[in-house]
């Protein structure tokens, strides 16, 4: 499965420029094999080894295309092919790091495992489903349809799966910036894109987002102290309660940095950055590189936890014009953006992977034990996946590129680094990073709506406004029409019980519109063909 996903991954991402999300596939696929009528093949039939069999062929599709390919075809395309094999060594480690962290902060109150992670809950549903039947069975069935028939159609029916899943303000502000993104143009004349006004509103977002997120790590004081994990000492065993610590999720960071630090210093030397700078300027280049990548995955993975939609092509870009304001010369630029987008897309893959594994480990007493040791063997699997993915693009990138199939977004990464930025263009950002940076600050870290805002205008999917709105709707609508019923509206537990029986409900439709939509983006694997 892993290598399955490797070339579906290097195929799509280098013709149709997507990288669809083969977790379900895997899953399918592994329920298929259960069902041989075999006594070692009805091992399959566990629902924690189709979790992993899914954890490593979706992890093996973002890494080759996302993490490894991506990177390497920027200097490619700059006409610097004897940088492929030190960019290639620096998105492996970037992968890594990536991964890591994810590893040890996922479950955490900056990434907690009750958020929505939609693509997460569209695997685990789709195994829960198939493991148990009846009418669970076919809802999530009659909504993988929808969402096949739709994507078909050209409708992005993911986005209103996503919309039945995740935090109702979040998903607000996300569909409001793609609705906006897709009129701007025609009733106001202006092409919000290449006026960079999305970019200002995610850097503003963003930096109150990363401010949000070191405000979470601070260590608590007194009795209300949640003790660390690792140092053996008792914490409740509840789903509901985070498996990660303040503690833990402020050492995971840290460390992250340090490790990012050391593999820029790779990239650099390897890439011969570090004969041809002043040490002051290879310092600050260095710290640039390793600041950038972190804060890319964590603002990737707030939008992909919320939303199931992952900014990176965009928040890559703003650290190029970064770089571009900052007078980089072109080939350390293109080394820096290389590094900067082996990061994210793992990131939040790995995070809808282990949103997956923890619906499905859920129930099992003891509970922490169990979802804590899951969850360290997904990320086994995903490595395998990564391990694959290194070997496949090291194999087949010469032959695509040669061939003249390069990623989209890489060639947008090396005509801009080419073109150089317009005058005016970091004023603007600036500009307009204040209304982005207030959004965030008024919304929390728990809805983001600042970030999903510019995730939304970056996105800017025709139709997906919509998509998302009108789920919205009816996603509120349900509720109340179930409240119906209820003789006693003061009755808080009947109300409650009604309304999770609703959300539930929702999130079988989502977890099939979404489902429906990955058959839809892995089947175009023919057409590329």
């Amino acid at each position: 499965m892993s290598v399955l996903g490797a070339l579906i991954g290097v195929v799509l991402i280098t013709t149709l420029g997507v990288s669809p999300n083969t977790s379900v596939i895997g899953a399918l696929i592994a329920m298929l094999v259960g069902r041989v009528p075999l006594a070692m093949m009805r091992r399959m039939r566990s629902p924690h080894r189709q979790n992993l069999v899914q954890s490593a062929i979706s992890g093996s599709t973002f890494a080759a295309a996302n993490s490894l390919l991506t990177p390497i075809a920027v200097p490619f395309a700059l006409g610097r092919h004897d940088l492929v094999w030190p960019m290639l060594a620096g998105a492996t480690i970037g992968l890594a790091v990536d991964s890591w962290v994810l590893f040890r902060v996922f479950d955490s109150k900056l990434l907690p495992a009750t958020a929505a992670w939609p693509a997460g809950v569209a695997a685990a549903e789709t195994i829960k489903a198939g493991d148990s039947g009846g009418r669970k069975a076919a809802v999530l069935g009659a909504g993988a349809l929808v969402g096949l028939v739709g994507a078909l159609l050209k409708l992005p029916t993911s986005a209103a799966g996503v919309a039945f899943l995740g935090n109702v303000w979040a998903l607000l502000m996300f569909g409001v910036g793609l609705t906006v993104a897709q009129y701007a143009p025609g009733l106001l004349d202006v092409n919000l894109n290449a006026e960079h006004v999305p970019h200002g509103l995610m850097i503003g977002a963003g930096l109150v987002a990363l401010v949000q997120a070191l405000l979470l790590m601070r260590k608590k004081r007194g009795p209300a102290a949640e003790p660390d994990a690792e140092a053996g000492a008792a914490v409740t065993s509840e789903p509901e309660v985070p498996t990660v610590p303040e503690t833990r999720l402020r050492r995971g960071l840290l460390q992250g940095m340090g490790l990012f630090t050391i593999g820029a210093i790779v990239v650099a030397v390897g890439g011969g950055v570090a004969g041809r700078m002043s040490v002051p300027a290879l310092i600050g280049w260095v710290a640039l590189a390793a600041v950038a990548a972190l804060v890319h995955q964590l603002i990737v993975g707030l939008a992909a936890m919320h939303s199931g939609w992952f900014p990176a092509f965009a928040v890559t870009l703003i650290v190029l014009i970064v770089g571009l304001v900052l007078h980089i010369p072109t080939v350390p630029l293109a080394l820096l953006v290389g590094y900067t987008a082996s990061t994210g897309p793992a990131f939040a893959d790995i995070g809808f992977d282990f949103k997956a594994g923890w619906l499905l480990r859920k129930d099992a007493v003891p509970w922490k034990p169990f979802e804590l040791a899951g969850r360290r063997q997904q990320y086994i699997a995903q490595l395998v996946g990564f391990a694959v993915a290194l070997v496949v693009v090291a194999v087949a990138w010469h032959s695509f590129f040669a061939d003249g199939r390069i990623p989209p977004v890489s060639k947008v990464y090396a005509d801009t680094i080419g073109a150089g930025l317009d005058p005016g263009t970091m004023t603007t950002m600036l500009l307009w990073a204040i209304p982005g940076a207030l959004i965030q600050w008024l919304g929390g870290s728990s809805r983001q709506m600042g970030v999903l805002l510019a995730t939304g205008l970056l996105v800017a999917t025709p139709n997906a406004g919509w998509m998302v709105l009108g789920a919205l709707i009816v996603r509120r609508g349900y509720v109340l029409w179930r409240r119906r019923r209820l003789a006693d509206r003061g009755d808080r537990a009947a109300v409650a019980a009604s309304d999770e029986a609703a959300q539930a409900d929702m999130s079988l439709v989502g977890a099939g519109l979404v489902a429906g939509s990955s058959l839809n983006d892995v089947g175009q694997l023919t057409k590329a063909l």
